[in-house]
């Protein structure tokens, strides 16, 4: 008889832990499930996925196979349970809940005594007569990106989406079908957040629930504005006299425009806060304001005659002391 490595089957290593099993076992029962997999062998290799999954599911099974993996197996790959061997495990009636097959491998019930010397219900599904069950098994969740403007993250709105998702025709074959939802966006959500839309992923098999849609928010560029987290950033020129006297400025913010003060002798990158008129929520952002001062393209004459005076009256000021220059 020749030797199973389950761990081959599924595409794990042996330390591979239970979700890792799971996770590999659900790809590949999807991938060659007969109801929905072109391939030709799909349905032996369903068969050896879930048989294989049946084992490493279990705590018990799998301490035994791991044992017999180390003294059962032969290097030419056939197999001989050692002298004396009985499964401690057996095949409880548990079966094949996600499995879809007609029988056991030789191999499984020469380990465990189960498959088709169980005359007490056993197998897949609950019944086990050779007849074939349909498999259920959860849709796959979807994820998806929306671009959003500034404005409408800031005020909400209602968006249309498109997107794939895989399911299979009237002739099992699994094709993509593009699905389109109208989603409302509430106010104040930030790049990078998720909404779920419970359902609305693809179709389960077997009568199963969908999966959910999950739409990651990403923002389109905007021209005056930045986002950090939920504070928006603003750059405003201001100009040389503006920085050194003070003066009052119109700003914008999203969806307005307020005025704000600027502080006498403010320098290049200085910031000003203004609480509260960043991305709405709960605790709201802020809005900082980035100050930048701009020269004029030309001076007349007597703005550089001006210029002299000052250069004369703050000669003793060197902007570059930190330079040690």
């Amino acid at each position: 008889m020749d030797f199973k490595d389950y761990y081959a089957v599924l595409g794990v290593s042996e330390s591979a832990s239970p979700e890792e099993i799971k996770k590999a076992y659900r790809k590949l029962a999807r991938k060659y499930h007969p109801d929905v997999s072109k391939e030709q062998d799909a349905s032996d290799k369903f068969k050896d996925v879930g048989e294989a999954y049946e084992v490493l599911k279990d705590p018990e099974k799998r301490a035994e196979y791991d044992e017999l993996k180390k003294y059962g197996a032969r290097q030419d790959g056939s197999f001989q349970p050692p002298p004396g061997w009985q499964s401690a495990s057996g095949f409880g009636g548990g079966g094949f809940t996600d499995a879809d097959a007609s029988q056991f491998s030789d191999f499984f019930e020469e380990i465990f005594g189960g498959g088709r010397r169980s005359g007490s219900g056993a197998g897949f599904g609950g019944g086990y007569g050779g007849q074939r069950h349909s498999m259920r098994m959860r849709g796959e969740d979807v994820h998806a990106r929306l671009a959003l403007f500034l404005e409408e993250a800031f005020h909400g709105c209602e968006k249309q989406i498109s997107f794939n998702v895989h399911e299979a025709d009237d002739k099992g074959r699994v094709v993509p079908r593009q699905k389109t939802l109208n989603v409302k966006i509430p106010a104040g959500m930030k790049e990078g957040q998720h909404i779920r839309l419970k359902g609305q992923g693809a179709p389960g098999i077997g009568g199963a629930e969908n999966g959910d849609l999950f739409i990651e928010v990403e923002y389109a560029p905007h021209p005056l504005f930045t986002v950090e987290g939920k504070d928006i950033l603003v750059t405003v020129p201001i100009a040389p006299w503006e920085a050194a006297l003070g003066a009052s400025v119109t700003v914008p913010t999203v969806g307005s425009k307020v005025n704000v003060k600027v502080p006498k002798g403010s320098s290049s990158g200085r910031k000003l806060r203004l609480k509260g008129k960043g991305l709405p929520g709960k605790h709201p952002g802020d809005q900082l304001v980035v100050l930048q001062i701009v020269m004029p393209e030309r001076h007349s004459d007597e703005a550089e005659e001006l210029y002299k005076q000052l250069a004369e009256a703050e000669k003793g000021f060197n902007p570059r002391s930190k330079l040690h220059v």
